[in-house]
């Protein structure tokens, strides 16, 4: 493919980006809860607007809200962040891949 980038490289790179941002610190109480589960539920309607949901986003917003359920803010607060990052990775494909299309040869 002579010089031409290669699609997955930007999605490979929000993937890290994902999983660092899973990694951090959580506090725990309903109040961060909330705050950080809406902040989770904003990117995941903009990955939406995009047509490009994934669905491990959708599956840790629901763990997310078991574990607030559970009182485990702690976890409910790192799951928010995580789907957070999820959905803005999703986000940063749908963007970045919008005319990738153009980059590939047809042969």
């Amino acid at each position: 493919m002579s010089g031409r980038k290669h699609p997955i490289v930007p999605l490979a790179a929000s993937m890290l980006l994902v999983a660092s941002l899973s990694c951090a610190h959580a506090d725990g109480s309903d109040a961060d809860f909330k705050a950080a589960y809406a902040a989770a539920d904003t990117a995941e309607k903009e990955a939406g607007a995009l047509r490009n949901q994934w669905t491990t986003t959708e599956s840790t917003l629901a763990a997310a809200r078991k574990a607030a359920e559970a009182g485990n803010f702690e976890q409910a607060v790192a799951l928010s962040k995580e789907a957070e990052a999820l959905a803005k990775a999703s986000i940063f494909q749908a963007t970045s891949e919008k005319d990738a299309w153009k980059a590939l040869e047809i042969r």
